[in-house]
């Protein structure tokens, strides 16, 4: 368990400081008050209050919900959280209205808040917990959708000769392409640029 002693002019102050050090709220952890501290006489000789706040064990699940729950609520949208976790694979569905806003466009809002969810679970836990955060079954037909596409460009490779350049894609979305190809005789992946402008190209094996 982590724990940190801090002392301020004050048991409150103290503890706001050790909070904002640890980054958790009050309700995560214990305090225990190693000195109240007095402000002596006319402001001489005065003592630091001095405290010990202490991070609560807590299971993976109620940090990923906690997190999800504050973001929500900051985003104004009312959601309900359906998780699974098993073999440190944490699978979090949100339910609730106009999660267009969630989604974002081509997955990009839906995709940052999986990676800091990631982030808030995996920075209290000793062990890593790979965190997946779906809506309305977004990735599922994302990722059918680019499978398809995949197929298609792989096609007009063959077709016409020459390698196809897609446009430029998530690390997610890439490893999507990259997957659907992986067994065709006739193309090979690489990507290709800098994120966020990375791109995946169909590469026609004829050429070579």
């Amino acid at each position: 368990m982590t724990s940190i002693i801090k002392n301020a002019k004050s048991v409150d102050e103290a503890v706001a400081a050790a909070l904002t050090e640890l980054g958790v709220a009050e309700n995560m952890v214990t305090v225990e008050v190693l000195d109240e501290g007095n402000k002596g006489f006319l402001g001489l000789g005065g003592k630091d209050a001095s405290v010990r706040v202490t991070v609560n064990e807590v299971s993976p699940d109620e940090v990923a919900t906690e997190f999800l729950k504050k973001i929500l609520s900051s985003m104004n949208l009312e959601a309900d959280l359906q998780l699974k976790l098993e073999d440190h694979v944490m699978e979090i569905d949100i339910t609730g209205e106009d999660m267009g806003i969630l989604i974002g466009r081509r997955g990009e809002t839906l995709s940052a808040l999986q990676y800091l969810t990631s982030l808030a679970v995996n920075r209290k836990t000793e062990e890593y917990y790979r965190v997946i955060v779906d809506t309305e079954n977004y990735k599922k037909r994302r990722e059918e959708t680019l499978k398809h596409l995949a197929k298609k460009l792989a096609g007009n490779a063959v077709r016409y000769r020459r390698n196809v350049t897609l446009e430029a894609m998530s690390p997610y979305e890439r490893r999507v392409i990259h997957a659907a190809l992986q067994g065709d005789p006739m193309v090979s992946t690489y990507s290709t640029g800098e994120d966020p402008n990375r791109k995946v190209v169909i590469v026609y094996k004829g050429n070579k």
